[in-house]
């Protein structure tokens, strides 16, 4: 088995088992093929977009076939990595409900939930093949190939997937449990085929019996959330219109295959990279040594490590995994209670999450027609603004805080560490610098990061060995799967709530309210903190932003600056208890019991939440830096 690595540990706290936070299990040996081809594709990717951007900027001889290649490897990335992610069990489902259940019980659920995915999975299989086979009629316009090679991606993910679900389902589970679930999916079909006349009749109020309810009861089940997506869309389209099934495979790739979204599983890479090189723990001890010994200091440097790291890795799970074991101990010494120590750090990751480069500010970009340079500017001036509001409230904690003993750091030793962590430092800035001042896309911008932190890692932090690199370019292939199907998924359920005429409708009765622009805000706020804590933030986006931002768009509200209060208002709803999976990442990395935590949390959130309505009503926060 492969050591444990920094990418292990983004698996074990994003994706494996939401709620019940199970670690994902290594791949199957047979699937080890799968892990070497997923690798290979990973770092192609990169190897293909770093080569255009050295040749456009440097001999300004742009290769007009990089893109071509990189988005076939992309999809294939996608599709091989969603079925690792079956296979080790990292595909993001929220299981707070099941884990209430008996054990038998909750066993029987979990083959319930596998018997459902692979059931959509063999719906959609006939339709991937077709769309294959059609694109064999469209030739690239660089490569001048059937774009079919590309398309394959699909119909092969999907076969693979079905198979490994099945496999799961099946192994070792009780007969009679399987021919149970088998008899209840096919007795439902069937009253719902009877009941398609009347359904096809009521209209858009078939969107909160599927596209709400089906999928709730999925969720609640614990299937995973990209597949609670599709069974609902699925059993929408099929049951209560005449649109065909083939569309959705359609909508699935488009969700899946957009060029920006290249950098999703490059950043992920790069927070791997971070972790294991040490280069997060750097900027730590630097902070420590230039801000320790004041009063609230180690929540300062908290706050501000999670505030800088953030900028780097673009995962707040990496973030905290970096941050939490190297200042907690120090905290406790000092007399800070375990229970605030994690309300700090679940709630400052949330204060960090607008940080470029921000995983969910690229996908929001890209699903909101949205300027990601734009995004990246204000999400520094968003995050300062909600670093403030938690400063003073931890200042204000800190007032009884136990400080004897704790001594200025020399200059001597602030040096010292100032110059470890210089290279780590510019990072961010550089990123930051780079996509807003329109020097390269959030994309390039993200293979140069993950090269520079190679270097870097390698001469003056102790490099990565090649065993290690590649357990992470798997572990990243499986998590970019996993988001990425969860992405397709989440664009076509879109795709049918904008088709039945609902956003138009919303947006006709979002004007007709009082109060304007401002009352769409709050019930923007609303939506997402309740998104947040039931979604979490990838799926939340897709799926809302085509039918929301055209009715801020229509209010007269600026695109980033109600992007900024979305991304905010998730991210506090992440981390709110009881649901909110944030929460209990940060309980499990600063090993809390999170009833404990619970407790402590609140002043926090409600300092978030301040913050949150000032940015909502104040769009200087947002827009001055434009």
């Amino acid at each position: 088995m492969a050591e444990k690595t920094a990418a292990d540990d983004v698996g074990d706290f994003s994706l494996a088992g939401l709620g019940s936070l199970d670690p994902p299990r290594s791949s199957s040996r047979w699937m080890r093929p799968v892990e070497a081809v997923a690798a290979l594709l990973l770092v192609v990717i990169i190897a293909l977009l770093f080569t255009g951007v050295v040749s456009r900027y440097l001999f300004s001889l742009p290769i007009i076939w990089v893109d071509e290649v990189a988005s076939l490897s992309f999809l294939w990335l996608a599709m091989l990595g969603s079925a690792l992610a079956i296979d080790r069990n990292e595909h993001l489902r929220l299981t707070l409900f099941v884990n209430f259940l008996p054990e038998r019980l909750r066993q029987q659920t979990d083959t319930a939930a596998l018997l459902l995915v692979a059931l959509f999975l063999a719906v959609m299989l006939r339709p991937a093949v077709e769309y294959a086979m059609e694109e064999v009629f469209i030739t690239s316009a660089a490569l001048n190939i059937p774009m079919s090679w590309r398309a394959s991606a699909l119909p092969v993910g999907i076969a693979l997937m079905l198979a490994l679900a099945l496999y799961r389902a099946l192994r070792g589970a009780n007969p009679m449990t399987v021919l149970a679930c088998v008899m209840v999916v096919a007795g439902a079909t069937v009253v719902l085929w009877w009941l398609t006349p009347g359904l096809k009749m009521i209209g858009n109020w078939n969107i909160p019996i599927f596209l709400v309810g089906f999928v709730a009861l999925f969720l609640v089940a614990g299937v995973p959330i990209a597949f609670c997506f599709g069974l609902g869309t699925l059993a929408f389209l099929t049951f209560s219109t005449s649109v065909p099934i083939f569309v959705m495979i359609g909508r699935i790739d488009e969700g899946m295959s957009s060029i920006v979204l290249l950098s999703v599983p490059i950043f992920v890479l790069l927070g791997c990279i971070l972790d294991a090189t040490g280069m997060g723990r750097a900027i730590v001890d630097f902070l420590a040594s230039l801000l320790g010994h004041v009063r609230a200091g180690m929540s300062y440097v908290l706050l501000g490590s999670l505030f800088l790291v953030s900028g780097i890795s673009g995962s707040k799970v990496s973030d905290m995994a970096t941050v939490a074991p190297a200042l907690f101990p120090e905290m406790k010494r000092r007399g800070h209670k375990p229970p605030e120590m994690i309300a700090l750090l679940a709630t400052g990751a949330a204060m960090a999450e607008t940080v470029p480069p921000s995983i969910v500010l690229i996908v929001l970009g890209s699903a909101a027609g949205v300027s990601i340079a734009g995004l990246f500017t204000a999400g520094f001036a968003i995050a300062m603004v909600l670093l403030l509001v938690l400063a003073i409230l931890a200042r204000w904690k800190a007032r009884h805080e136990v400080s004897d003993g704790v001594r200025r750091a020399p200059f001597s030793i602030i040096k010292a560490t100032l110059l470890v962590a210089a290279p780590a430092l510019v990072l961010p800035f550089l990123i930051r610098a780079a996509v807003g001042e329109g020097v390269a896309t959030a994309t390039e911008v993200s293979t140069i990061a993950v090269l520079y932190a190679l270097v870097i890692g390698a001469v003056l932090y102790g490099g990565i060995s090649r065993s290690r690199l590649y357990a992470m370019l798997v572990e990243t292939a499986a998590l970019s799967g996993a988001i990425l199907m969860i992405l397709g998924a989440a664009s076509a359920m879109a795709w049918a709530l904008t088709q039945t005429g609902f956003a138009a409708q919303l947006v006709a009765g979002v004007q007709a309210l009082p109060g304007g622009w401002l009352t769409f805000m709050g019930v923007t706020v609303l939506i997402f903190l309740v998104l947040g804590c039931v979604l979490e933030g990838l799926p939340a986006i897709v799926l809302m932003a085509p039918i929301m931002f055209p009715v801020a768009r229509s209010l007269g509200i600026n695109d980033v600056h109600y992007s900024m209060v979305v991304v905010t208002a998730m991210n506090i709803g992440l981390m709110t208890p009881p649901i909110g999976i944030g929460f209990y990442i940060a309980c499990k990395i600063g090993n809390v019991a999170p009833d404990e935590a619970m407790r402590a949390i609140w002043p926090y959130i409600g300092a978030l939440l301040v913050g949150l309505l000032l940015i909502a009503a104040v769009p200087f926060f947002s827009t001055a830096l434009l």
